[in-house]
């Protein structure tokens, strides 16, 4: 099959085209032909190997463990295992890969016995494409997650705070927040301040224009979805016994979270916001393009064209 790897870490060109073996669904694995991926800041710390712990995990020297990236995906179930019964060949899914990546390629193999560790599919919403289904995995896990830390099942009424409001995780994040009925404030550029609101926030701060660690408001809940702040620096915006979780650290509540996503999804509650979409001639061009920083909400890789 075809798959897109690495074998350095380094800028975007280190990317190459290669045929490797197509890979068989284990017992309780089902095998996907995959048809959309995504280019997430994951893919492009893993294949820079910043931070520097990305080589403990790939390889010291060279990505030797994992050499195809890919954290997420959408397709059509080809071949299932013995153990598995909630899936049929031809069933559309959307898919997160886990520690193992590999959806930079034409077919990936995802347990179905929901250890997020090594992976978790769902099958995908009847109202979302699969260009939509294959860039919501890992942003929209990562939102619930953190989310839920935060106390999110119980925030109708309470203010929430979100960083980088317009990114993957933060457009996920402002979607949920709204169906679970918190009030919320969304941080982003001036560009973005629209798309901010649309997706549900109710106020909105530029932060090139203001600096909101030193607001006057209250918070009940601030998620950082980017990763910059520290619980220190956003202090003066917390209640007494408000809340803070950010990216840079670890979520506790990532079980079935991807079915919950795919819950809101069909019932029209999320709608994935994309940015960009890149061929599979194209790879290098994407990752050039998030690394950049800039990109809002998602970036669409297809790897096939809808089958």
């Amino acid at each position: 099959m075809k798959a897109i790897s690495y074998e350095m870490y380094g800028e975007p060109e280190v990317l190459i085209y290669k045929t490797v073996d197509k890979p068989k669904a284990k017992d309780n694995e089902v095998l996907i032909h995959i048809i959309t991926s995504s280019v997430t800041h994951g893919d492009i710390r893993m294949r820079a190997a910043n931070p520097f712990l990305a080589r403990l995990h790939s390889g010291l020297f060279k990505p030797t463990k994992y050499p195809i990236l890919g954290f997420e995906c959408s397709g059509i179930v080809e071949s299932i295992g013995k153990s598995v019964v909630n899936y049929e060949v031809g069933d559309e899914v959307m898919a997160f890969a886990g520690i193992r990546f590999g959806a930079y390629a034409e077919y990936i193999t995802i347990q179905t016995d929901g250890r997020y560790k090594y992976g978790a599919l769902v099958k995908k919403p009847s109202n979302i494409s699969f260009d939509e289904a294959g860039v919501s995995p890992t942003g929209g896990i990562t939102a619930i997650g953190f989310l839920k830390d935060l106390g999110i099942e119980n925030a109708k009424g309470k203010r929430i705070l979100i960083i980088g409001a317009s990114g993957s995780v933060g457009s996920f994040a402002v979607q949920i927040a709204k169906y679970y009925g918190a009030l919320i404030t969304g941080v982003t550029s001036t560009k973005n301040i629209q798309l901010v609101k649309s997706l549900g926030a109710n106020e909105v701060i530029d932060y090139k224009k203001n600096d909101f660690t030193s607001s006057d408001v209250k918070y009940d809940m601030v998620f950082d979805a980017v990763g910059l702040y520290k619980k220190s620096k956003c202090k003066k915006v917390l209640t007494n016994e408000g809340k803070f979780a950010s990216v840079s650290g670890s979520s506790k509540s990532g079980d079935k979270a991807l079915e919950l996503l795919a819950e809101l999804m069909e019932k029209g509650h999320i709608k994935p916001v994309i940015d960009k979409t890149y061929s599979w001639n194209d790879i290098v061009e994407a990752h050039r393009y998030v690394d950049k920083g800039h990109k809002v909400g998602n970036v669409v890789f297809r790897v096939t064209e809808e089958l």
